[in-house]
């Protein structure tokens, strides 16, 4: 009798265990996650937060004037205010005319990232080291689309929460290394989307979108990645995108794995 309690009871705490741990998983990840000991939050929906840490990314098509025309609006979901993408500069969908990207730069890096599409088709990005982005858009299911690591990746269309929904991104990225001024080992990066895991250990090729897209983007097409660190960015194409709870914790990845 006491063996056999002794193996209840052996069951019972691995199961709870178990849902402890699953638990602390799922709370890593997912819209509303709150940023954990060592992040620091860089969008809080607030303008004082986006003047602070924010800058537009002045590029070959930079065509905003400073200070930030991003607007503050009322969260469509939620209590509190969120930051809107659509910059007058950037009408008509020219990416890099009013992106903006934190003021601090990263090499390794985790990151929140959470975003509202409010109508079909709406446009924008979010880009790791302002070299690398993962898409924002609705609508598109290519590798060119809806939170795909950009022509590296499919779309993982089915994790996307649809309109007028609150969308994360959890993000571990390893910078590009070097040798001698050589690149030995590519960029890497592993994914959740809405709290489900899209991409693991993704390898990135070369910068895509040309000059205008990011750093390095006109760089031997894109395939000269270069060693310097770059911000989180986000794209402004014209249209009504929102963006809050935005939080980053800097990383030393030694090892070629963003797996988490």
């Amino acid at each position: 009798m006491n063996r056999n309690f002794s193996k209840l009871k052996s069951i019972f705490l691995g199961q709870a265990l178990a849902i402890a741990f699953t638990g602390l998983a799922c709370a890593q990840v997912g819209v509303g996650v709150k940023a954990p000991k060592g992040a620091e939050v860089y969008l809080d929906g607030s303008r004082k937060m986006l003047d602070e840490k924010w800058i537009y990314w002045e590029g070959p098509r930079f065509a905003a004037k400073p200070p930030i025309k991003w607007t503050v609006v009322n969260d469509p979901v939620d209590k509190g205010t969120v930051i809107n993408c659509n910059d007058p500069a950037s009408a008509g969908g020219l990416y890099g005319s009013a992106d903006i990207v934190t003021r601090k730069q990263f090499k390794d890096f985790r990151a929140h990232v959470e975003f509202l599409i409010t109508k079909p088709g709406g446009n924008s990005g979010v880009y790791l080291q302002n070299r690398y982005e993962i898409q924002v858009l609705d609508g598109d299911t290519t590798s060119h689309g809806m939170a795909a690591v950009i022509n590296e990746s499919k779309s993982p269309y089915h994790a996307y929460n649809g309109i007028g929904k609150w969308n994360s991104y959890d993000i571990l990225f390893r910078a590009a290394r070097f040798k001698d001024g050589k690149l030995v080992e590519q960029p890497m990066v592993t994914l959740y989307f809405n709290g489900k895991k899209v991409h693991t250990n993704q390898k990135i090729s070369q910068v895509w979108g040309g000059k205008n897209s990011g750093i390095d983007g006109g760089n031997d097409g894109g395939k000269g990645i270069t060693d310097t660190p770059g911000g989180l960015k986000l794209q402004s194409e014209g249209h009504d995108v929102y963006y809050r709870n935005i939080w980053i914790k800097e990383m030393e990845l030694d090892k070629a794995d963003t797996n988490f």
